[in-house]
């Protein structure tokens, strides 16, 4: 069975078993995606204070216990050390390797926050007839980091990172409405336009991701993107932090529409 086609669990069981190693746009749609970022519990509730002072980039889904991958709430039964696709283990900032599960990495003190991530609201946008272009095209979402900076917390303080999607001018206001039901994973967009005010020069050439077909006339549309905290830690350079590879998301069990406000 397609991952687009499954069940949370039967996409988790996939990746777990490895047959499943590429991004998760479109798996198991109608079910929320989180980004995921493992720090140690030293630096555990320096993070949720940034996570609260910027929710638009980070906003929180669950927070483990320390030393548990279970995350109880959203998706009971579930392991983050092999759930996901590809992971990213930054040391002192740097990117130190990618891995396909965090079996071997795995400690006592290490503690999991999961942050609503905006593929969740793309069955939305096309439900409501806006196109998706990183969908169209078979590509991971283009990201990119910006000029703006995000509100310090402790030791995390540095750029926003923004997701972005072409969207044809008439029906940008829709998508604005669309994902502004969505807070839990990202909301509405922060910025429409003009990628130069964010300090993007090239909208070929993302910081994170594939880029994709801009055609003529499109608007590009940026909404806050979960890979801020993989930005923040080149910044400030912690001494481990583990995250997900950028597009390659863990899928809950928590449906789409339970997060919506009217």
């Amino acid at each position: 069975m397609s991952p687009a086609n499954a069940a949370p669990k039967e996409v988790r069981e996939r990746i777990r078993r490895g047959e499943w190693a590429r991004p998760t746009a479109g798996c198991a749609p109608g079910y929320v995606q989180a980004n995921l970022v493992i720090l140690p519990r030293d630096l555990a509730y320096d993070f949720l204070l940034f996570t609260h002072r910027n929710p638009k980039p980070c906003p929180l889904l669950e927070v483990t216990d320390a030393g548990s991958p279970e995350p109880a709430r959203v998706a009971p039964g579930a392991d983050l050390r092999t759930d996901l696709p590809k992971y990213r283990v930054y040391r002192h900032g740097v990117l130190a390797e990618e891995v396909t599960d965090l079996l071997p990495l795995w400690r006592d003190d290490l503690v999991a926050f999961l942050l609503g991530c905006s593929f969740t609201f793309e069955a939305a946008l096309l439900k409501a007839e806006v196109p998706v272009r990183h969908l169209e095209e078979g590509r991971n979402v283009p990201m990119y980091i910006t000029n703006l900076p995000c509100a310090p917390a402790g030791l995390f303080a540095g750029p926003l990172v923004v997701s972005m999607r072409p969207i044809p001018p008439e029906k940008v206001a829709r998508a604005a409405a669309v994902t502004a039901r969505f807070p839990a994973v990202h909301g509405a967009p922060v910025h429409v336009g003009a990628p130069e005010a964010l300090g993007i020069r090239d909208l070929g050439r993302p910081d994170f991701g594939d880029p994709v077909t801009v055609r003529r006339g499109e608007v590009p549309v940026f909404w806050a993107c979960g890979v801020t905290p993989q930005a923040v830690a080149m910044a400030v350079k912690p001494p481990l932090m583990i995250a997900h590879a950028p597009g390659h998301m863990f899928v809950t069990d928590l449906r789409d529409e339970s997060l919506a406000v009217i």
